[in-house]
């Protein structure tokens, strides 16, 4: 559920297909995201599951894998 609703994010913010994200797709490198890009990604996701993802921790995310498991650990 969180991958989907990451998907859709992703797509909204740097208008591509949904179908082109996948679990291993990188921002930067696959979607062509830059810094901006990464940070409203993670505004999205922040007011989506309503968390918080640290500095530190938004560094670290580099795959829409990355994004999901921050998801998971934010919201358990």
């Amino acid at each position: 559920m969180e991958f989907e609703k990451l998907q859709k994010i992703i797509a909204e913010v740097l208008n591509v297909d949904p179908d082109e994200v996948t679990m291993d797709t990188t921002f930067i490198d696959d979607l062509g995201a830059d810094s901006l890009d990464v940070f409203q990604i993670i505004m999205g996701i922040e007011e989506e599951f309503d968390i918080e993802i640290s500095n530190e921790d938004a560094e670290n995310i580099v795959t829409v894998r990355d994004a999901v498991e921050q998801i998971k650990n934010a919201i358990n």
